[in-house]
């Protein structure tokens, strides 16, 4: 597996596997995930394998230094295979070099499995966010202070 930025060509596969990973309402339209990559202050990761798009990850660099990780999703299959883990290094590793105080993300109320991967990883919940998506489910804002 390698990570590699984002080309303009891969967008439909990062939009089909965004629809892949996330229920209607959770899932971001074609409009949203392209705001979102294309922000001047955004920067995407692609997890690749072979010619396959694997994950990839959606951050952006907010003011007061602090950086927001917009969506990471990898393809069920990958599962538990280092991909995820691989792309929040990624993007630690960026909000460190960027000088940011703090990342933070939200996931849903329900996704429990997420809500352990990031913990491990020393995001903790801070709010919860009633109603957060577009389906009314709920979410964690979670944050994780860079060193």
């Amino acid at each position: 597996m390698e990570l590699r930025p984002f080309r303009t060509a891969d967008f439909q596969t990062l939009f089909d596997i965004d629809r892949a990973c996330f229920p209607p309402g959770v899932s971001y339209s074609w409009e949203e995930l392209a705001r979102f990559i294309t922000h001047r202050a955004s920067k995407t990761w692609v997890a690749q394998e072979g010619d396959a798009i694997i994950g990839f990850l959606v951050a952006n660099r907010e003011p007061g230094q602090v950086g927001h990780i917009v969506t990471i999703d990898v393809v069920e299959q990958w599962r538990r295979r280092g991909v995820g883990r691989a792309l929040m290094d990624a993007a630690e590793d960026w909000a460190e070099r960027q000088s940011l105080k703090l990342v933070y993300l939200e996931t849903a109320e329900d996704n429990l499995a997420a809500q352990a991967f990031y913990e491990a990883r020393g995001y903790a919940k801070v709010e919860k966010l009633e109603r957060y998506y577009a389906n009314g489910t709920a979410a964690w804002l979670m944050v994780k202070w860079t060193k």
